[in-house]
């Protein structure tokens, strides 16, 4: 009973959205984005990212000082609220599954054939030991939400004009992030995230590059989360390929489906 306890506590510290990356999937046509206004603009690009359903493989890579780990993940979405996943490899690792619908996330864990719904105290902790927070995946909807939105600046990016917007938390959000600096080019593409901390500190950052078409869509297609205090510990997410608009039933997002790796 002591070793089962102690698995699934490693378990817990090691558990998607992409922004949810690995949740956020785009099917909608390339639209011009509304300058005039802010919220309308994150909104527009939400949308141009996600849609109906989604099927992906993903490769994810966390990268620390003295060591480096690789997964790869298969992942299906539907709509804003329903994920499932699963890691595909390495084998050690096969068949640990996550399953996020609204703002609840489950885990589980093959080797002890548990499902695990993560409580609201593990919410900040690390997803798969990387930089993506359990957090940041289960709201997908939050920065829209429970943020004002404030056009701030222009850029360019690659001949394209790029709005920068100030998220600035509204009053007793249920959030922990004080204040999020978004990057989203007038094809709606989302370029970076920025978490900054209750005293606005910078916390950590989401960057995508390698824009491409994958799947007849124009999007990043890697993804890199990195601490803001290091150079040398981040999170790189890589597309290998996706699929949209396939029928998915509703019976594979459930805690059943979740016990049941799909290739």
């Amino acid at each position: 009973m002591r070793q089962l306890h102690k698995e699934l506590d490693m378990k817990k510290k090691c558990i998607p959205a992409l922004c949810c990356i690995l949740f956020i999937v785009p099917i909608y046509p390339v639209v011009e984005a509304k300058a005039q206004d802010a919220r309308a603009l994150v909104e527009d690009s939400f949308n141009y990212f996600r849609g109906k359903t989604s099927v992906s493989t993903v490769s994810m890579t966390i990268h620390r000082p003295d060591w480096e780990r690789t997964m790869t993940i298969k992942a299906w979405t539907k709509g804003e609220d329903e994920s499932i996943f699963w890691i595909a490899s390495p084998p050690k690792d096969y068949g640990n599954g996550t399953l996020k619908k609204g703002d609840q996330m489950w885990l589980y864990n093959p080797k002890v054939n548990r499902v695990i719904k993560i409580p609201p105290s593990m919410m900040s902790q690390a997803w798969m030991g990387s930089d993506f927070s359990n957090n940041d995946l289960s709201k997908t909807n939050s920065l829209l939400e429970d943020y004002h939105h404030t056009i701030i600046g222009t850029e360019a990016h690659e001949g394209k004009k790029v709005f920068v917007v100030k998220s600035m938390a509204k009053p007793q959000a249920p959030v922990i992030w004080g204040m999020q600096r978004l990057r989203i080019r007038e094809d709606l593409i989302f370029l970076s995230q920025e978490f900054y901390d209750e005293e606005l500190r910078l916390v950590k950052a989401l960057t995508g590059f390698e824009i491409q078409m994958m799947g007849e869509k124009l999007f990043p297609s890697m993804w890199k989360m990195q601490k803001a205090d290091t150079e040398d510990e981040y999170t790189l997410l890589e597309y290998k390929e996706i699929a949209f608009d396939k029928e998915l039933p509703d019976e594979l997002f459930t805690i059943s489906s979740l016990k049941r790796p799909r290739r």
